[in-house]
């Protein structure tokens, strides 16, 4: 088990070789139009990974998630208007 993951987005020039990514990581999602493909790997060993798929002749393009590095709390987070309205019809 994995225990600190992070999302890479790999581009394909074709989905021919989406089974061979799961060599690098556990694939999570492959998107046949726009030719990409979810990977999430081990956070210790992300830049040899990024390395490794880079020099491969059938990807374009890699990109790191930066959802791990985001606030998800959020201060002064103002209630919706029209949900207050809502709840005070019924009174």
């Amino acid at each position: 088990m994995i225990g600190n993951r992070i999302g890479l987005a790999v581009w394909l020039h074709s989905l021919k070789y989406v089974r061979q990514m799961r060599k690098y990581g556990n694939v999570h999602y492959a998107s046949k139009r726009m030719k990409y493909v979810v990977l999430y790997c081990d956070g210790s060993t992300i830049d040899d990974t990024i390395e490794r798929l880079e020099s491969l002749h059938y990807v374009k393009l890699v990109s790191k998630s930066m959802r791990p590095f985001l606030k998800t709390e959020f201060q002064n987070a103002k209630p919706d208007k029209a949900k207050e309205y809502d709840y005070k019809m019924g009174i």
